[in-house]
């Protein structure tokens, strides 16, 4: 390791050690610490890479990255514009490319998450908006969520673009953001989204609908408009009863579900089943953008996306432990994922992407 990287690492150390979350935060504990990875990943030269959208990790630790093309607007940068999805090494060595539009499937028009399962399948999502006036795009709503094999060979279709009733609909999903594939039950998570305001729970295999629910286990409500709305205020409490941008979702290994309730800057915890079980709320800064777990036998932490930073979480306890925030990040991240040796993948859209290299976890304070 050379001085520099040496220099870096210390202060992320001490930057990870020391954060301070007042009483809620867990001081006799390790944690994470990480430094960025300024030369992470290799583009191709020939194409140019639109808004990093979403990461995914497959059982490789190759890391797949979901951007969104149609975002290069001056044509000599559309003209080189990569595929949809990209896939690298861990250390960043390109490794193939594919994506877009294509026959039997509708691709979405605004690509937005992206998943690979414990059977390798990718899932996609897209979250265009009719109305949200983008350039070079479509007037259509992305009400469809799209299962492809890791050569990008189509295999199915969970609802139709531009079909979406409402949050009562078990057929079509409404701008969906994240997915999440619980292997022990073959059940896909659905993060349902922006357009509808609820989790929807798929069969993996036959996409057949099982159950759905919203805020602390609601029946969610009705709410479609296509611009973000951030409340004016917070007032102290459980907060609304409905979510707003259901934007990220990750289901443990012991089954445990989590929600990133984005616009309402918390994180609530359900059973398998929609019980509400508990929730973080946090709204003093930009909390609940995107989710992570760490990648330990006992998945101990619940990395999430809060602006500039990524609060480290307790994943039983819902308690904050710290934050991750080091020299040369670009923030908390639009989407984000961890790989096998706990390293973290920003995807930050106009910001870029980013690797932040785990290096191991903090000493606990000598007792």
């Amino acid at each position: 390791m050379t001085r520099t990287r040496y220099s870096l690492a210390i202060v992320a150390a001490i930057l990870v050690v020391t954060a301070s979350w007042g009483s809620a935060q867990t001081s006799a504990r390790a944690l994470p610490l990480f430094e960025v990875d300024r030369t992470w990943p290799a583009v191709p030269a020939r194409w140019k890479l639109g808004d990093p959208s979403s990461f995914a990790i497959d059982a490789q630790d190759h890391v797949w990255l979901l951007h969104r093309p149609r975002t290069l607007v001056k044509p000599e940068e559309a003209a080189k514009a990569a595929p949809p999805v990209m896939v690298f090494d861990t250390a960043g060595t390109f490794i193939k490319a594919w994506g877009g539009a294509g026959s039997g499937y509708e691709w979405p028009e605004r690509e937005h998450g992206i998943h690979i399962d414990n059977k390798g399948f990718v899932w996609i999502t897209g979250n265009n908006c009719p109305t949200n006036g983008l350039p070079g795009l479509r007037k259509v709503a992305d009400d469809q969520i799209l299962k492809l094999t890791q050569d990008g060979r189509f295999v199915t279709q969970i609802g139709k673009s531009n079909q979406s009733t409402g949050n009562a609909d078990t057929r079509n999903v409404h701008r969906a953001a994240d997915v999440w594939v619980h292997a022990p039950t073959n059940e896909l998570f659905v993060a349902d989204g922006y357009g509808n305001h609820r989790v929807i729970v798929f069969d993996a295999e036959t996409g057949a609908f099982k159950r759905m629910w919203g805020a602390f286990g609601n029946k969610p409500v009705d709410d479609d408009h296509c611009e973000v709305v951030t409340p004016a205020s917070f007032p102290a409490g459980a907060g609304p009863q409905n979510f707003s941008i259901v934007h990220a979702i990750r289901v443990a290994k012991d089954g445990m579900v989590y929600v990133a309730d984005r616009e309402n800057r918390r994180v609530q915890m359900f059973k398998p089943d929609g019980s509400f079980v508990k929730q973080l709320v946090k709204t003093d800064t930009p909390f609940a953008r995107d989710l992570a777990l760490s990648p330990d036998a006992a998945q101990q932490f619940l990395y999430v996306g809060n602006g500039q930073d990524i609060v480290v979480v307790d994943r039983k306890t819902l308690e904050i432990a710290g934050a991750i925030t080091v020299p040369g990040m670009i923030g908390g991240g639009h989407q984000i994922a961890t790989d096998s040796k706990g390293n973290i993948y920003i995807a930050q859209t106009t910001a870029g992407m980013q690797k932040l290299t785990f290096k191991g976890l903090s000493l606990p304070p000598a007792r």
